[in-house]
């Protein structure tokens, strides 16, 4: 990629500073910066100490002596849980809500204080101590966004037991994969969940797994949906009766700072699948302090609500170990935003008066696609602060996110971070920074990244290329799960001494950051090398258009055509033509994103489609985009929240063919 790559960037002057009152409550300071840059080592020796328990101080803060594999806080002991849980209890801050939870029917609700918490805890950490595990014996845990979920990590992290948890939407063959990777000795589930309105089986996926794994001892079934499920009397018990009889006293015993807390999948993966593992002390430090100072939580106050699932890297850091570390009041809702219940986030809002609101770009242009009729009669004027996570925000979205939802004054803090990072690595400080609709500005106070160019120098101010982190970080992942080799060879060896996982970024005139995705979301146009990213932003800024997912398609003369799906804003709809040849709105579209980057970029093909082909936790499945611009077998579809999404996409390409232009 050279210096030229990805240098194409929507020119974006708007600027919104904090407010003066936000600015003045703040929890980070400008001084963060200048005490992390002074010694980053001490830095993070800091938050450390004041942020975490530990019943043995550490030695040292980092050892790098065998790198890229880090030791962070050496010497140190701690217990997560008991960071998460006991010591708040301990504190006097027993009756201090940790989740409100809301079911996916609405009448299911549940407060969860902090002292609840820790009893439903304990039972569970002696429940799985009655079944034989231990320090270092891995739990997988296949369960929807409920309450249990929580425990059951929780009760992994007190006795010692790395957890894998497995997103609750994936199948019974990639259920069975992690469970043998990770050599898991008892799986904790369901009978089912609710997802969408309705109910959906669990259990049948966990048999058809366990079937596979013959080291499989115990499956322990959480009663969700009521729904009859099979029953192998040898191996199977139901939580209650496991869980329920066990008492509620349970000694959180320490361990080294360096003890594994959980293995993550990373999704997609192709052949063996990779397992990311995270330790406990170094992770929940970066954890704490990012939760803390990038979401300026005030836990005595504040009703913070990450909209994530728990089976994802945000979950377990923005759900689970980052807010209780900080004692913070969290919602945890099992729902997914769906046609049938539109303004069922913001009447949870209104209701438990939410004041930190923490979601994807994927569900806010989806907000934005269905309207605002959505928003009447519910009052939004607790919410303070807006965050954004999971792929790049166009600017547009970024806009309707704080004008809409924020009543044009809320800050935005765009996130970059991944399942490897562990916690946020990229990201304004609400009441420090200036932000730029659709950048996710600098790296944070103790974190240190940088734009490589293909021979790993840094490119510039104004040009793109390679986003690559220089100096270890306490959440990094500690390897590839049982495969030390694969974790040098995939983030370490393209850049020697730099991390690289796969995103590009431009650095703008100002040094400010704009990612632009997986570099291979990037096309080659005749020559020229154009980031999806930047293209779907371009169309998302028209006012007609909620949603966009741009290809590269194979093309015999240019390399590489660019290929646009487009869903319409609600609004939209009702005055568009029909699209083809001399679709007014096609040329409209086309002649925007000319406009907006140049020429160059413009689609070749515009499709305008009522849904994308989006996995259960939102993101595009474009290479499934790609099978359909090129012509060929649609790939699997099994990870799709509605594989019927593919067939009438196919149906739609099929009888509006848009020809080149």
């Amino acid at each position: 990629m050279s210096q030229e790559t990805l240098s194409n960037l929507l020119h974006e002057q708007r600027r919104f500073p904090p407010s003066e009152e936000f600015a003045a409550q703040a929890v980070a300071k400008p001084s963060l910066y200048e005490e992390a840059a002074a010694d980053r080592e001490a830095f993070w020796g800091r938050q450390a100490h004041e942020l975490l328990t530990w019943s043995k101080d550490f030695d040292q803060v980092l050892d790098w002596t065998d790198a890229p594999f880090a030791k962070w806080f050496v010497g140190g002991r701690l217990n997560a849980c008991y960071n998460c849980v006991d010591r708040h209890v301990e504190a006097g801050l027993g009756d201090r809500v940790a989740y409100y939870w809301q079911g996916d029917p609405e009448g299911d609700k549940r407060t969860i204080t902090y002292a609840d918490l820790q009893r439903m805890v304990c039972q569970a950490a002696n429940a799985l101590e009655s079944l034989g595990i231990h320090q270092d014996d891995t739990v997988a845990i296949y369960l929807p966004m409920i309450p249990e979920t929580v425990v059951a990590m929780l009760a992994c992290a007190r006795i010692g037991a790395p957890h894998t948890l497995v997103f609750a939407g994936f199948s019974a063959e990639a259920l069975a994969s992690r469970i043998a990777d990770a050599d898991a000795r008892v799986v904790i589930t369901a009978d089912g969940q609710f997802r969408r309105g309705t109910r959906a089986p669990l259990k049948p996926q966990v048999d058809e797994a366990v079937a596979k794994s013959p080291g499989v001892e115990k499956v322990v079934v959480v009663r969700r949906t009521g729904d009859e499920i099979a029953w192998d009397e040898s191996r199977d018990v139901w939580w209650h009766d496991l869980v329920d009889q066990q008492s509620d006293q349970h000694e959180a015993h320490d361990f080294d700072s360096e003890q594994p807390l959980y293995i993550l999948y990373t999704s997609g993966t192709t052949g063996k699948p990779k397992g990311i593992f995270h330790t406990t002390g170094g992770y929940l430090t970066q954890c704490a302090y990012t939760h803390r100072n990038v979401f300026d939580v005030h836990p005595e106050r504040d009703v913070y609500w990450c909209a994530a699932d728990v089976g994802w890297v945000t979950g377990h850091s923005y759900i689970v170990y980052g807010p209780l570390t900080n004692a913070a009041t969290s919602i945890l809702y099992e729902g997914v935003p769906h046609p049938g219940a539109q303004d069922r986030w913001w009447k949870l809002i209104d209701e438990r008066k939410v004041s930190i609101l923490y979601t994807a770009p994927t569900t806010i242009r989806t907000y934005m696609k269905w309207g605002t009729d959505m928003l009447q009669g519910h009052d939004l004027s607790s919410l303070r602060l807006l965050g954004s996570v999971g792929e790049p925000i166009n600017p547009e979205a970024w806009i309707w996110y704080r004008d809409t939802i924020g009543g044009g004054w809320c800050p935005v803090v765009d996130t970059w971070w991944q399942t490897e990072t562990g916690a946020i690595m990229v990201s304004p400080l609400p009441g420090v920074t200036a932000t730029k609709p659709g950048s996710a500005m600098r790296a944070l106070p103790g974190i240190t990244v940088d734009v490589v160019d293909d021979t790993g120098q840094p490119v510039p101010n104004g040009s793109g290329g390679y986003l690559v982190v220089t100096s270890p970080w306490p959440a990094m992942l500690r390897g590839v799960w049982g495969d030390p080799e694969r974790y040098r060879e995939t983030y370490w060896s393209r850049f020697p001494g730099l991390y690289f996982a796969g995103d590009g970024a431009k650095k703008d005139e100002d040094g400010d950051l704009w990612l632009l995705g997986r570099v291979d979301d990037v096309m080659n146009v005749s020559g020229h090398r154009l980031s999806t990213t930047e293209i779907e932003s371009a169309l998302v800024s028209h006012p007609k258009v909620a949603e966009a997912a741009v290809v590269g398609a194979n093309d015999p003369t240019t390399g590489q055509m660019v290929c646009a799906f487009v869903i319409l804003r609600q609004e939209a709809i009702q005055e568009a033509d029909e699209p083809g040849e001399g679709s007014e709105l096609v040329a409209e579209l086309r002649d925007h994103v000319a406009k907006e980057i140049g020429p160059i970029a413009k689609p070749r093909e515009i499709l305008v489609v009522s849904e994308l082909p989006k996995t259960r936790s939102g993101k595009i499945m474009r290479r499934l985009l790609r099978d359909v611009a090129e012509d060929r077998a649609i790939g699997d579809v099994t990870t799709l929240a509605d594989s019927t999404v593919m067939d009438q996409i196919r149906q739609r390409m099929a009888t509006t063919h848009v020809p080149g232009h």
